[in-house]
């Protein structure tokens, strides 16, 4: 039986931010599962959480986050797979 990846990860981001953009290529090159990108832009809530550190890896199951900078490794890591 396989494990649904979808809606497992989010990744906030901003809008024209170059990182976020780096930050997809790296979750492809780690091949990471489907994930959700989530614009902060508007929402004060967001804003107010990630505002000065997106792009932010979030694990939905557990909470857990990965802060920008990281790199294909560290996402492998994030994932429980390295």
């Amino acid at each position: 039986m396989s494990v649904p990846t979808r809606g497992l990860l989010k990744l906030y981001v901003t809008t024209d931010c170059c990182l976020c953009d780096e930050a997809v290529d790296v979750l492809a090159q780690a091949h990471a599962p489907d994930f959700e990108c989530v614009g902060i832009d508007g929402d004060a809530m967001l804003e107010a959480r990630y505002g000065a550190r997106v792009p932010v890896l979030f694990a939905v199951a557990d909470g857990r986050e990965l802060d920008w900078p990281f790199d294909a490794a560290a996402v492998t890591a994030f994932l429980g797979r390295g």
